[in-house]
């Protein structure tokens, strides 16, 4: 692929995003008692934004959403590889709205938060395993 700076600018602002929201779910699990709710926010923020960054790397558009599933898709038809790995994230799509207003019917806990987090970072981790070396920072 043709370099080009600002593709390249754009990736790693992404990036620099989902490295963020995975920081911000490990400190609101350290903390007594764990934010779960905020954790699972950013957990699914995280793979959100690496979902993008593999998108806007091969000139993918995605429009405004925050629907794993289907930002997982287009990803998956640029590299089939990541179509189980979507599969294992997929459900953190309801994080991105379900917990953030009262009235929710949704209780999250700890275990549940923690598991997140961890299908989070090894999304993240294979996302940029297939960017380019020079991205990976």
């Amino acid at each position: 692929m043709q370099q080009d700076p600002r593709r390249e600018a754009d990736v790693l602002s992404w990036l620099q995003k989902a490295r963020g929201d995975l920081r911000c779910a490990e400190i609101d699990l350290a903390a007594l008692p764990p934010a779960t709710e905020d954790a699972l926010f950013h957990c699914q923020q995280a793979v959100e934004k690496s979902l993008k960054a593999f998108l806007v790397w091969h000139d993918e558009p995605f429009g405004r959403s925050h629907d794993l599933g289907r930002l997982g898709k287009r990803a998956a038809g640029l590299d089939p590889t990541l179509e189980p790995l979507v599969e294992q994230v997929v459900e953190l799509t309801k994080y991105a709205w379900i917990l953030r207003y009262p009235g929710s019917p949704v209780r999250a806990s700890a275990q549940e938060a923690t598991a997140a987090l961890n299908r989070a970072k090894g999304f993240f981790e294979a996302i940029l395993s297939r960017l380019p070396e020079t991205l990976r920072e």
